[in-house]
C-alpha cells in the first residue's frame, strides 16, 4: 500500500526521502488549524513539531490515520488520550536532539553566570562597563537539576566536568540510578535549598505545570538562577518575574515559554532574563537526526514493524 504522510511543520529532506521509499511525504508546513481538518483525512500518517496542535476535533476528522510522529521529545501538543480511542499510535524521537538542548542549556548556564548579553550589549552601545559586570565562578557552586532523563543527565554530566556539586530531582524515587551515574538524589525541598543554579528538563504534564511558583521560589536561596529549556509551563512565569524583582532570583534563561511567541513580554523584556526563541533543538546536526528517527519510526508503525519510542 502507497502510504500518504503529511508533514506540517516542516522536516529534512532524509525524513521525507525514508517516507518516499514506502509511500508519499506530503509537506504543508505551515498549515492552519481550519486547514488541517479539512485535509487530515486523507493521511495515514502525520509528523508535526510543537507548533501543530493535534486535538481530539483533528483525531475526530483523521478517519485513515494511524500514526503521529513527533519531531521531538515533548508530546504536549498532542491529545494522547484521543489518539488512544480512535487506535492511533503517537511516536517521538527523544534522543535526538538531547545533545542540542543540552549544550543550548549550558549555554545560558555560562551567559548567567558571566552576564554575557549584558556585556555584549554594552560593547554594542560603545559602553566599556567593566567595573559594573561582575560574574560567577561555577567552580564548586551547586546545580540542582530537576529532571533526568536523556537531556537532564546530559547537563549533569557537563556541569559536573566544570566543578560543580550535582543534585538530582526526579519524580521516581531512584537514589541507586542517580548514584551510579555519579550523582546524588534528593527530595524537591532540598535542592531548592542548596542549588545555586537550577536547570529544568522534564516533560509538561499535570504534575510538573507550575512546578516552580511562588512557594517553590521562597524555598530558594537568594541569588539563584533558573535555566529553562525543556517546557514553559513548568515554571510559573508570574511567579518568577516576582522573584526577580525581589532579588530572590538573580537571573534566568529561557528557552520555552506557557505560549509561543509568549502572550507577554514583560519577562523576556527584563535586564536580568537572558530569553531565545525555543531554539534548543535548532542545530543542523539535531534536526537531521530528528528528521531521520522521525521518519523511519512512523514508516515502522505502517510497516507494522518494532518501533523504538512509542508513547501510546
Amino acid at each position: 500500500m502507497a502510504w500518504k504522510v503529511l508533514i506540517t511543520d516542516g522536516l529534512e529532506s532524509v525524513g521525507k526521502d525514508l517516507i518516499n521509499q514506502v509511500g508519499e511525504a506530503v509537506d504543508r508546513k505551515g498549515i492552519d488549524a481550519a486547514q488541517l481538518l479539512q485535509e487530515v483525512g486523507d493521511y495515514h500518517g502525520m509528523i508535526v513539531r510543537g507548533r501543530t496542535k493535534v486535538t481530539r476535533e483533528v483525531f475526530d476528522a483523521a478517519k485513515n490515520l494511524k500514526v503521529v510522529g513527533r519531531a521531538g521529545v515533548g508530546v504536549d501538543n498532542i491529545d494522547l488520550e484521543a489518539a488512544k480511542e480512535h487506535g492511533v499510535t503517537v511516536v517521538n524521537c527523544p534522543v535526538a536532539t538531547s545533545e542540542a538542548v543540552a549544550e543550548l542549556s549550558m549555554a545560558m548556564i555560562f551567559g548567567l553566570s558571566r552576564e554575557l548579553p549584558r556585556a555584549d550589549a554594552a560593547m554594542k552601545q560603545e559602553n566599556w562597563a567593566k567595573k559594573e559586570l561582575m560574574g560567577a565562578e561555577l567552580m564548586g557552586k551547586t546545580l540542582g537539576m530537576i529532571g533526568f532523563g536523556n537531556i537532564g543527565q546530559l547537563v549533569a554530566k557537563y556541569c559536573s566536568c566544570m566543578g560543580m556539586k550535582v543534585l538530582v530531582y526526579k519524580r521516581t524515587w531512584d537514589p541507586e540510578f542517580v548514584r551510579e551515574k555519579g550523582f546524588e538524589q534528593v527530595h524537591l525541598d532540598e535542592l531548592l535549598a542548596k542549588a545555586d543554579f537550577i536547570s529544568l528538563n522534564l516533560p509538561l504534564n499535570a504534575e510538573s505545570k507550575h512546578l516552580l511558583n511562588d512557594e517553590a521560589f521562597a524555598k530558594m536561596k537568594e541569588g539563584v538562577y533558573i535555566v529553562d529549556a525543556s517546557r514553559g509551563g513548568v515554571i510559573d512565569h508570574a511567579a518568577l518575574l516576582r522573584a526577580i524583582e525581589s532579588g530572590k532570583v538573580a537571573g534566568a534563561a529561557l528557552d520555552v515559554y506557557e505560549k509561543e511567541p509568549p502572550l507577554e513580554w514583560e519577562l523576556v523584556k527584563n535586564a536580568r532574563v537572558i530569553a531565545t526563541p525555543h531554539i534548543g533543538g535548532q542545530t543542523i546536526e539535531a534536526q537531521l537526526r530528528a528528521a531521520e528517527d522521525i521518519a523511519s519510526e512512523v514508516v515502522n508503525v505502517l510497516e507494522e514493524k518494532p518501533l523504538r519510542w512509542k508513547i501510546c
